[in-house]
């Protein structure tokens, strides 16, 4: 019942943010994903690496309104701790 406005919801949001990522500096959900899990980097020089390389990757190829979805569905889930087991890689979007 709720799932078709959720839907829009989010997808009306990442087209918002994406409008005005210029003005507000509003990030995607993919990209709050990525920088998410450049979190779990054992360094901070790491971290930093990770951070560019998920930017990089963004600028090189913009996540489609359904990756956003997919990645907003993944966020809530997916931390450090997630990441140890093959489920939680799977949660996270790191294997299939």
């Amino acid at each position: 019942m709720f799932a078709a406005p959720m839907r829009r919801f989010l997808l009306t949001a990442a087209l918002l943010c994406s409008t005005l990522s210029g003005l507000a500096g509003c990030k995607g959900a993919c990209r709050e994903l990525s920088e998410k899990l450049c979190d779990c980097s054992t360094n901070s020089v790491e971290k930093e690496l990770c951070l560019q390389r998920a930017a990089e990757e963004e600028n090189r190829v913009e996540p489609t309104e359904e990756d956003e979805v997919v990645c907003e569905a993944k966020l809530e889930g997916c931390d450090c701790a997630a990441i140890e087991s093959e489920e939680g890689k799977r949660s996270c979007g790191l294997s299939r």
